[in-house]
């Protein structure tokens, strides 16, 4: 029997909802940079419920910058997919329709859109590692290949500081007003970050270009969150008996969804609220509250239950010991911050161990290991700095630092090998070559060759035994037993 692809809302017969709205009568106001299941499951989501809410030409020209996978399913689709929300209660889908184009590693056609008139805001999720910007300087990474290229070739950007900066002087050129850049990738006061990248790499095209986009570009911080784990085949199934079609494109997340929004959006913006977004004057203590506690216990879950042989985030939270050192991590992390009114953090706590446990949500600890070194300074370093000064307990910063440092050999206890997945993982393993098998050895090597150590800890010698110790006892004795004598 031929199975019907999704491509048309009247071809759903299923239990899934469908868009609220006539997707075809709104035209495209926003470019997403970074097509992948996350936005989809996040922010489209949440341009889906502010469409039905209020309307507007707000849908979104999404751009996958490197692959053309995901666009060509999208494309095949008319741009539509489900969405599957998944809890202990069961699966509920819903269809989205705010994507209106999908565009594939095209430089040209992206920067098309992106000086469309009708282009208002511009949002982005490429992870760290996507913008190309120093983190020491701010601005951009002249080493990495496509700031070179980009800098070398503005007729054709491929990178995501040049399309934006090129973008913003052709707009400027033609008398048009400039889009809004909002970021969505989870980095500490992520508006000024990119700010200052696509400033900094404007001043090398022209020093009055980027003059003129720090008095006139709004960059609003954002802090997202919400658990989207891999799609599979029981992914499609279930999108397929919810809608009666076949969707490649189909994605699965968890019922909870947040975005905190600097609310500063001069060219006016979606009614996001519609979605549960919350619009703020200050979103740095949200997005402190977020990657020291929850993206922190996630790290530290992550390496110590993929070392422990758990799949799953689920598997991790099943495991009383395990569950307990996450707990720990939840309360150590939370001690490190700001009172915040709006959040009790206790509650907080609660409400993430309830997310990680979901038996629903088949989130890999191998997925969340990757790119450590772009994760750590913010979730794991940052908190054990301010624990210090304080004169608050390290212990826990320092077992995940240790769990991290143990992943970076490569080999699990058994001596399986698997690949670390990291941008550094070059410099990791040379860091590592001939090292013995000694976790002082180790740590020290890892601590003084990586550029990603703030000095105070390289220089704390508490912090530097214990970092040692940890990592000693998980070579010696095997992560599963330090896990037990831990908790």
């Amino acid at each position: 029997m031929t199975v019907k692809r999704l491509t048309q809302i009247s071809d759903i017969s299923g239990a899934a909802r469908t868009p609220a709205y006539d997707p075809a009568a709104h035209g495209c106001g926003i470019v997403h940079l970074g097509l992948g299941a996350f936005h989809r499951a996040h922010q489209a989501a949440m341009t889906d419920a502010a469409l039905a809410s209020e309307g507007g030409d707000w849908r979104i020209t999404g751009v996958s910058l490197r692959s053309r996978s995901v666009v060509d399913a999208l494309e095949a689709q008319n741009c539509l997919y489900t969405l599957l929300e998944r809890d202990a209660q069961g699966v509920r889908g819903r269809v989205i329709g705010a994507i209106g184009k999908a565009i594939a590693a095209d430089p040209r056609a992206t920067l098309d859109a992106l000086c469309e008139p009708a282009t208002r805001i511009v949002t982005l999720t490429v992870t760290e590692k996507g913008y190309g910007i120093n983190r020491e300087t701010g601005g951009p990474d002249l080493s990495t290949p496509v700031i070179a290229h980009d800098l070398a070739h503005l007729d054709a950007p491929s990178g995501v500081l040049g399309l934006l900066a090129v973008a913003l002087s052709a707009r400027r050129n033609a008398g048009l007003s400039p889009f809004t850049v909002l970021c969505c990738d989870n980095l500490p006061d992520n508006g000024q970050f990119l700010k200052n990248g696509v400033t900094g790499f404007a001043r090398h095209m022209d020093v009055g270009l980027a003059d003129w986009i720090v008095a006139n570009v709004a960059f609003p911080s954002s802090m997202v969150d919400r658990i989207t784990p891999a799609a599979s085949d029981t992914t499609r199934a279930d999108a397929h008996a919810l809608t009666g079609c076949s969707d490649l494109c189909a994605i699965e997340t968890e019922p909870f969804c947040q975005w905190v929004i600097e609310d500063n959006f001069p060219q006016g913006r979606p009614a996001w609220e519609a979605g549960g977004a919350l619009f703020v004057d200050d979103v740095a203590k949200f997005e402190h509250m977020k990657l020291r506690v929850l993206n922190g216990a996630h790290s530290m879950l992550a390496y110590t239950g993929f070392l422990s042989g758990k799949q799953y985030v689920r598997e991790v939270m099943a495991d009383a010991n395990l569950a307990k050192l996450v707990r720990r991590h939840l309360r150590a992390a939370a001690k490190t911050l700001e009172p915040l009114s709006m959040i009790d953090y206790d509650i907080y706590a609660r409400e993430l161990e309830a997310r990680f446990s979901n038996p629903a949500i088949a989130h890999e600890t191998y997925q969340i290991a990757m790119d450590g070194t772009q994760k750590l300074p913010q979730r794991i370093f940052a908190p054990a700095l301010d624990a210090i000064a304080s004169g608050q307990d390290i212990r826990p910063f320092a077992f995940a630092t240790a769990m991290w440092m143990r992943y970076c050999l490569g080999v699990d206890d058994t001596g399986a090998p698997y690949e670390i997945r990291d941008p550094y993982e070059a410099e990791i393993k040379a860091a590592l070559d001939a090292q013995p098998r000694d976790g002082f050895q180790i740590s020290k090597a890892l601590q003084m060759r990586l550029d990603l150590f703030p000095t105070k800890l390289k220089e704390n010698t508490d912090w530097q035994k214990l970092v040692a110790e940890i990592l000693d006892e998980t070579i010696e004795k095997g992560v599963r037993r330090v896990v037990t004598s831990e908790a």
